[in-house]
């Protein structure tokens, strides 16, 4: 209600925000006492035979419903990621495999691209190297696209790492079934003070762009390439025309990836004295796979009491952008380990 937070749009945004959330909570809390008082109410009711049918039947209700609520009101209480409702970045990379690898990363991206349409998100191209198998697939060796959505961060958060694929590769004459690989990364956006990047501290260099385009491709030093001297990290963009688009898009790009390697190092560092990493994204875990033939998808980091990975045989849909069932899995099992962490369980 302050007046002078008006004219601050990000603290304004942050504010709000945190009060949409805080009212949420409240909401919760009185839902659950209030079903509590009117448990206690029951007592009387379970006590005259008349009524008792009637009671054991609300109370009942009331010893379902109860739960469910006391868990979501936990999972809210626990401490919010700070990255929550920014930008991100989504990089996807083929790994080994070839052609194949590449069909794989272009696939991803389709998927990834359907649920963010799905979703309500903006989906924006920042780079891309496509490769052409058989002349007429087209895969990528490298895509970048940024992502805006305020729910986007929080279900794609756990997508990083490599995403293996098993069928039978469009270049395979016997039908044997391949393995192929591919990397996913989900990089927040860094705000402004996060990252201060020096400019003796980077190498720029133009060049023409290659590949197929415009008019203007070939023909004009529009492409750049930015290396980060200090952490050697290299950025190249080279999809628009113009050279100082490229370069914005190509900082764009290195500031998320040095706020993603500042924040590795913080979370290697506060892990070593633990036995295993939750909700690390490390890249080099293998997270999920992807077996055509049957139909699966499986990711291996969701396991069960009885020690059984999550496994879903709705790959079609899946890949065609279905990811509500899968992320909402993965989600919830990663949010159960947030609270056993929290209760020192």
């Amino acid at each position: 209600m302050d007046p002078a937070l008006a004219g601050k749009r990000d603290l304004f945004r942050e504010a709000s925000r945190e009060h949409a959330e805080v009212t949420r909570m409240v909401d919760l809390s009185r839902e659950i006492a209030k079903l509590e008082a009117e448990r206690v109410d029951l007592k009387e009711m379970l006590a005259d035979p008349d009524m008792r049918e009637e009671a054991e039947a609300e109370k009942a209700r009331i010893d379902a419903r109860l739960p469910q609520l006391e868990q979501d009101l936990r999972l809210m209480m626990l401490p919010r990621d700070k990255y929550e409702g920014r930008p991100l970045l989504l990089e996807i990379r083929a790994g080994t495999g070839g052609d194949e690898a590449a069909l794989f990363a272009a696939d991803l991206f389709r998927m990834y691209l359907r649920y963010a349409d799905k979703m309500g998100w903006r989906l924006e191209i920042l780079s891309q190297s496509e490769v052409f198998v058989g002349g007429t697939a087209s895969g990528f060796k490298e895509v970048i696209a940024s992502l805006t959505g305020e729910t986007a961060y929080r279900f794609l958060k756990y997508e990083s790492g490599v995403h293996r694929v098993q069928r039978v590769p469009l270049t395979e004459a016997q039908g044997r079934i391949h393995t192929s690989t591919a990397t996913v990364a989900i990089l927040p956006e860094p705000e402004e003070v996060e990252i201060n990047i020096a400019d003796k501290d980077l190498r720029i260099d133009v060049f023409r762009a290659g590949g197929p385009g415009g008019q203007s491709v070939n023909t004009t030093d529009s492409a750049v390439r930015i290396v980060h001297i200090p952490s050697g990290l290299v950025v190249i963009c080279q999809d628009e025309k113009s050279q100082t688009k490229n370069k914005a898009k190509a900082m764009k790009v290195l500031s998320a990836r040095l706020l993603e390697k500042e924040r590795s190092e913080r979370d290697a560092a506060e892990a070593a004295d633990r036995k295993s990493q939750v909700g690390t994204g490390d890249r080099a875990e293998r997270i999920r796979t992807y077996n055509y033939p049957q139909n699966r998808i499986t990711d291996h980091r969701v396991i069960d009491e009885a020690g059984s990975t999550l496994t879903l045989y709705k790959l079609d849909k899946v890949i065609e952008g279905d990811l509500d069932e899968l992320i909402g899995a993965v989600l919830g099992y990663f949010q159960a380990e947030a609270l056993r962490q929290a209760e020192g369980r």
